[in-house]
This record gives structure tokens, C-alpha cells and sequence, in this order.
């Protein structure tokens, strides 16, 4: 099933149109308007003229709701690499989320879907690991007592139900503490400071009258200025991609995905992260 394709129509786009102001952005992301769309889960649409041409969106999910939960990407099985390549919107209708973004960073990069991936970090699904840490990078984790972390190594996994790693914590105690500079499109992840509201946040980029892309920099600040404490960067570029399940539970993309310089393109990845909630009474 091709997922439906949703630009800017039907939501309140926050958009401050004084070009050149410093916090434009941020400040979009700061005075986000939030509209529930499943029990636990709001949404934000976001877009600002500078420091460029800025789209985005935000998921804010609370975590203490009933009937939220957290999804990762399960393992291949006995199939060469750790899971399959899936596109996001796949993922959302596989798993039967209502939300789902791309997640941890994977090799290689294919065209199709069904292709065995090598996920880079910690991934854990249902408290078993799919993907073993490597190296320093982190990952967000869902604990056993529901709550949600950005976790850097050695991981207590006994204590992880859930978890997808990123290239980086961009912001730590409340602290920016990201240091990439270059523009591309990003996911991120943020968790508010008592660990019970998760943020998920892509910004589109490589389209220069559409959305030019952040830095990690900037992306800790827009993740701080929604109300995160903490947050790491996920896998970005080509692959970065946000569905929700539509009235009809049909995948619809909200964002503007450009796998192969395509804009609208969807890229089939290694790693998603999805939420599963109640619809709205």
C-alpha cells in the first residue's frame, strides 16, 4: 500500500515570518500549537523563514497513559543481518502503530524493502537485544518501569524493554551539548526531565525551497525549547521520516522524506521506533 502523502494542510502551522530574527526557529518550536491525535500523543507542525526555510514536526507522547507503549524494529530471525529493511510507513502498518519514526543509524542503504540490515548500536525489542552496543554510542532506552532515558554505555539491559541508538546525546541535563555544524535532514528523540514524556522531532532538509536541514546543534535547541531534558540524535539524511495512521489506520506520511534526492521518497531502513495508542474518545 503506497502511504498517503500530508504537506501543510489541515493543522496550524506556527510560522513567524520576521526572516533574519536569531530565534525564529526555536521560537516556533517554543510556541508549538499541540493537537491530540491519539490518546497520550499530540502533534506540532513547525515553520519558520530563519536562520533558513524550516519544516518540521514534533510528537510529544506521554508515557504514563494508558495504552501507550513503545516499539522498536524486531529482529530478521534466522536471515543474514539483524532485521530487514522496512520503510517507516511499513513499520507503522506492520507493527500496528498509530506513530512511528526512523530510527538508529544501519548499513547499508538499499532501494527495497525486505533487504537484511546491520543496525549500529543498541537495539533491544521486547527486552531482547536485536543489535549490541558498539563502541560510545548511545541510545534511547524505554525502562521496565515505563519511564524513558537517553543512556550512554555500559547499558543495564536487564533493566531496557525497549531501546534504538543514535550517533550522539546532543543534549544532556538540560545542557546543549551537540557539536555538529553541517545541514541535513534529522530525527531526533528527546525525554522530558522525569522521564515520563517522550519527544519525537524530524526536521526535513536538502530542499531548498521546501526546508534546508539543521545542525545537531540547532536540533538540541528546538528539542529543548518543546520541553526536553534530554535527547540524542538518530539516523538522519535520506532515511528521516515521521507516519501516523490515518482515520482508516492507512499510513500517512507528514513529513517531505528525499531518498535519492527525491523529495516525497520514502528510504527503506533498519531501525524504526513506533508508539501504539488508544484512539481519541
Amino acid at each position: 500500500m503506497t502511504p498517503r502523502a500530508l504537506f501543510p494542510t489541515g493543522f496550524l502551522l506556527v510560522s513567524l515570518t520576521a526572516a533574519g530574527v536569531a530565534g525564529e526557529a526555536r521560537e516556533a518550536f517554543a510556541k508549538a500549537e499541540w493537537k491530540p491525535v491519539f490518546q497520550g500523543v499530540e502533534r506540532a507542525e513547525i515553520s519558520a523563514d530563519a536562520p533558513r526555510l524550516i519544516r518540521g514536526h514534533v510528537l510529544r507522547v506521554n508515557l504514563k497513559t494508558p495504552g501507550v507503549s513503545i516499539v522498536t524494529t524486531p529482529d530478521n530471525g534466522e536471515k543474514p543481518g539483524e532485521t530487514d529493511s522496512w520503510t517507516t510507513s511499513t513499520f507503522l502498518k506492520n507493527e500496528k502503530c498509530q506513530a512511528a519514526v526512523n530510527a538508529a543509524p544501519y548499513w547499508a542503504v538499499f532501494n527495497d524493502e525486505g533487504k537484511p540490515q546491520d543496525v549500529k548500536g543498541l537495539q533491544v525489542r521486547d527486552g531482547k537485544i536485536v543489535s549490541a552496543a558498539e563502541g560510545e554510542r548511545p541510545a534511547l532506552v524505554i525502562l521496565k518501569d515505563g519511564k524513558a532515558a537517553v543512556q550512554s554505555p555500559p547499558f543495564a539491559v536487564e533493566t531496557i524493554v525497549e531501546a534504538v541508538g543514535g550517533f550522539e546525546t546532543i543534549l544532556a541535563d538540560g545542557a546543549n551539548v551537540a557539536g555538529d555544524k553541517v545541514l541535513h535532514p534529522r530525527t531526533g528523540a528527546g525525554v522530558s526531565k522525569d522521564g515520563t514524556v517522550l519527544f519525537l522531532v524530524v526536521v526535513d532538509g536538502r530542499q531548498k525551497t521546501w526546508s534546508g536541514g539543521c545542525t545537531t546543534v540547532e536540533l538540541a535547541d528546538w528539542l529543548q525549547a518543546v520541553g526536553a531534558w534530554s535527547g540524542i540524535n538518530l539516523d538522519g539524511g535520506g532515511t528521516t521520516a515521521m507516519a501516523l495512521a490515518g482515520a482508516d489506520g492507512a499510513p500517512v506520511i507528514l513529513n517531505r522524506p528525499i531518498h535519492r534526492g527525491k523529495p516525497g521518497l520514502e528510504r527503506p531502513g533498519g531501525s524504526h521506533l513506533g508508539v501504539r495508542a488508544k484512539p481519541l474518545e
